[in-house]
């Protein structure tokens, strides 16, 4: 599988495509590091976001997952660059519970570009999987929207 690698201001990630579509971005340095058209697009794209150029990711995505997690992860992507949704929020529009959307959240195979960062617990941020955990998620939703109270 075709995966490339770049350093962002979260450490490191890698890139991977399959059958002309991200599969997955990962934290740390990917052992292969092939320049494809669809990886050197991510990999741009990726960057600008870094730098607060780029608002809306577009990229073919396929992640693979159960049919509900795929619909969380859609739905994720219906959530505004600078906005935040509720678990409960989720789920009110995919079914299920928040706990079930913190599960299909925490199996994100492409973070970032399917936004599971923007998803907040009711009281507090909830939790993240990525990179430092909390401490990465605060920095990407506060790179989203400097004037946000951060819970």
């Amino acid at each position: 599988m075709p995966q490339l690698s770049l350093h962002t201001p979260i450490g490191d990630m890698a890139i991977a495509e399959a059958d002309g579509a991200i599969v997955a971005l990962d934290w740390g340095w990917g052992r292969d590091q092939d320049q494809t058209t669809l990886l050197r697009r991510a990999q741009a794209q990726l960057e600008a976001y870094f730098d607060g150029d780029l608002q809306s990711f577009d990229l073919p995505l396929a992640p693979a997952g159960t049919a509900y997690r795929r619909a969380v992860w859609q739905a994720l992507m219906e959530v505004p660059y600078g906005a935040v949704r509720s678990y409960r929020d989720i789920a009110a529009t995919v079914g299920g519970s928040a706990r079930s959307v913190g599960q299909a959240n925490s199996r994100n195979p492409i973070p970032l570009i399917i936004p599971c960062h923007r998803v907040v617990a009711k009281a507090h941020l909830g939790g993240y999987s990525g990179g430092e955990g909390l401490a990465t998620k605060r920095w990407l939703l506060a790179l989203e929207n400097p004037e946000r109270s951060l819970l």
